[in-house]
């Protein structure tokens, strides 16, 4: 296993983390824990030594699980996260609901403190700003009592907006969606976030699902490798010099397996080098959504970002309809209510035609 440094920190963790909520779902549903459980050793075993979980991850038993298998290991070789926001208090906040909150989360781990504790899903910064106002005190008072070592959070903001969370300098480290589909539009966060001496991981670097179910399309993340597509697109990420950890969900010991392999002699390097080489690449994905997220500001809030990814399926030669029904659960009909306003295309940085699509996908309702 390939290890990096956590920002500032003396922390050597795994360039590959464990992202906890992909337990086998039969397994969960028979009650077969301790099976799931074993995945955590497996991994482990392997060198893995970042475990990151969260409430409510499958069927709210992710915790619970992760525990069962890191109690069995020494506290001092590993790294586990977890997180809370707003949603996690049932929108009900005060300092006593979080105390609680975080003992629930420690009770299933069976840990003592936490190493990291993100301020969980901010989508923008008006919501950042709310759960930054509301919560951060009882952060910095749980982190004075010793029961997390790290004030962390967890975003899908783009860079510019990642770049004014940075800038207030309360947080030890940040957890992004990244992967070769956006990283064109994380540039910016990154580089500010190294720049302050955070760690920066990586969640969804196989870009939820559609670069695995697209081999072909994403071939030339391997080319001159060994590697499969799959391996290819865990090392693109890892071999960020500024990205501590990349995140990967395991069901089975061969997705372990894989996502180990991927690092084997990694090679980092600087951002900016990697850009460079892969905007020579990937020439296919022009017309591919890329989730940027900069369209969601609709007058008549359509989804538009799900709406275009399920687009990218037709795109690749799928369905786009199953896409929107059974990953995304939006009726085609919400397509209906584009007012042709043009504020979507206005701020779309690839310029795509979203009204256009819009109409498109109107038509299977």
């Amino acid at each position: 296993m390939y290890y990096k440094q956590y920002g500032n920190t003396d922390m050597k963790v795994s360039a590959i983390g464990m992202g906890c909520m992909r337990y086998n779902n039969d397994d969960i549903n028979a009650g077969n824990l301790e099976k799931c459980s074993e995945l955590v050793l497996y991994a482990h075993e392997k060198g893995i030594n970042f475990f990151d979980t969260a409430p409510f991850y499958c069927q709210d038993k992710s915790e619970e699980i992760t525990g069962m298998a890191l109690s069995q290991l020494p506290r001092d070789s590993y790294y586990v996260s977890s997180k809370v926001n707003l949603g996690t208090l049932n929108n009900k906040f005060s300092p006593d609901e979080f105390r609680r909150r975080l003992e629930t989360t420690l009770s299933r781990l069976k840990v003592d403190y936490l190493d990291f504790y993100y301020l969980w899903c901010m989508l923008d910064l008006k919501s950042f700003q709310k759960h930054f106002d509301t919560m951060y005190s009882s952060f910095e008072k749980a982190k004075e009592e010793g029961l997390i070592r790290n004030i962390t959070f967890s975003s899908h903001m783009q860079g510019n907006d990642l770049e004014e969370v940075i800038k207030l300098d309360a947080f030890q480290g940040m957890l992004i969606g990244y992967n070769a589909l956006n990283y064109r539009f994380r540039q910016s966060g990154i580089a500010a976030a190294y720049k302050k001496g955070m760690g920066i991981v990586v969640m969804n670097p196989l870009g939820g699902g559609l670069i695995p179910n697209n081999p072909d399309v994403f071939s030339y993340l391997s080319e001159g490798t060994d590697l499969t597509t799959v391996q290819a697109a865990l090392r693109f990420v890892a071999s960020h010099k500024e990205i501590t950890v990349t995140l990967n969900g395991f069901s089975t010991k061969d997705h372990v397996d894989d996502a180990v392999k991927a690092v084997e002699n990694l090679e980092e390097k600087p951002a900016a080098q990697i850009y460079e080489e892969y905007e020579r690449k990937g020439i296919a994905l022009n017309n591919l959504c890329t989730g940027c997220g900069y369209c969601l500001h609709c007058p008549k809030d359509i989804e538009i970002p799900k709406f275009m990814d399920a687009y990218n399926e037709k795109l690749l030669g799928n369905k786009l309809i199953d896409r929107l029904k059974f990953h995304w659960h939006i009726p085609a009909s919400q397509a209906e209510e584009c007012i042709a306003c043009g504020k979507c295309e206005r701020l779309c940085t690839q310029h795509l035609p979203i009204i256009e699509r819009l109409k498109e996908i109107a038509q299977h309702a």
